[in-house]
């Protein structure tokens, strides 16, 4: 069964997007778990179309969500060492399917804070935020860190 919520209670909950600049985000938000001494849950909301693909898709076969969400852990592992989080932070990795800033909010009930990036990758100029980091920002029952894209 794929997840689609998480039962974090405490920490720090880290929205983690695939992007280049999710790297900076994670290490960020690793640092203050540190400082904090509480544990870092990285989330990656995920559809089919943003997933990475498991090495079991070839040609017309589409596998199920199940391999699609642990190529999703794969990569958030892979991601989670390249930002050089500190051994000590115990560290939780969620692959969660559904909508962004619903899943995050969600994820983040009984977090002590939300850390996520602020990029704007859709196609509004004017959108500085972006539309997960605006509805995230809105509904978020606990403090949200918002980190400004250095990365790209």
């Amino acid at each position: 069964m794929v997840r689609i919520d998480a039962d974090i209670t405490g920490g720090i909950v880290v929205g983690h997007d695939g992007s280049r600049a999710a790297g900076t985000v994670v290490r960020v938000a690793g640092d203050l778990a540190h400082r904090l001494g509480v544990t870092l849950h990285v989330v990656r909301v995920w559809h089919i179309t943003t997933a990475p693909r498991p090495g079991s898709m070839v040609g017309g076969f589409i596998p199920p969500y199940a391999e699609f969400e642990q190529a999703v852990i794969a990569d958030l592992k892979a991601d989670c060492a390249a930002a050089e989080i500190r051994d000590d932070v115990d560290l939780e990795l969620y692959a969660l399917r559904g909508q962004s800033a619903e899943i995050l909010v969600a994820a983040a009930q009984k977090a002590e804070m939300l850390v996520i990036g602020v990029r704007g990758a859709g196609g509004f100029a004017g959108l500085r935020f972006g539309s997960t980091a605006t509805q995230v920002v809105r509904h978020s029952p606990v403090p949200v860190l918002l980190v400004p894209n250095i990365a790209d």
